[in-house]
């Protein structure tokens, strides 16, 4: 399996199109997930409409653990108190770690609303019951390099997306 860019630059034009129907209007607080979203990020935020601030925060979690491993949610410092609040995300897998930064947020604040926006989603690997409202892609559940998602640190400059084959090298 390949995607291309110009595949990935319409799902995220698609994103865009819903975000800007459904805030119309109010002001929105983005807060993206680094490092994989940062591609996704870019592109998205540059086809919103409505008045728009953005946030970085980055997971750690223990080392050579799973995604379920998370312990903490580093950078944000933004008050998300009556915010109207997306998190951006590069790619819901399995959710841990959605379900992390969500439990988090909600503990500490409260937005006026919460939403989650992904480039890539795998229905099939996907374990929580948060709604991921704003999809660009679904995918099967495969490993995939390339628009900021990465393998040990590689790919992520990748201009399109592609699986990672038993060899650990990328094929289309």
């Amino acid at each position: 399996m390949s995607i291309g860019g110009t595949q990935v630059k319409t799902a995220i034009g698609h994103v865009a199109d819903r975000i800007n129907s459904d805030y119309e209007g109010k002001e929105i607080l983005f807060v993206a997930v680094l490092n994989g979203s940062f591609m996704f990020t870019s592109e998205l935020v540059r086809k919103v409409k409505p008045l728009s601030r953005i946030s970085f925060v980055k997971i750690a979690s223990y080392q050579g653990e799973t995604a379920c491993a998370v312990k903490e949610l580093i950078g944000l410092k933004e008050d998300l108190n009556g915010k109207h609040v997306i998190l951006l995300e590069d790619i819901v897998d399995t959710g841990f770690t959605l379900d992390h930064v969500m439990t988090q947020i909600k503990s500490t604040w409260q937005p006026a609303s919460i939403a989650v926006a992904s480039l890539l989603f795998k229905p099939q690997s996907y374990r929580k019951s948060i709604p991921v409202n704003y999809v660009g892609l679904e995918i099967p559940n495969e490993f995939v390099i390339g628009w900021g998602l990465d393998y040990n640190g590689y790919g992520r400059n990748l201009e399109d997306i592609y699986v990672l084959d038993n060899s650990s090298s990328y094929h289309k």
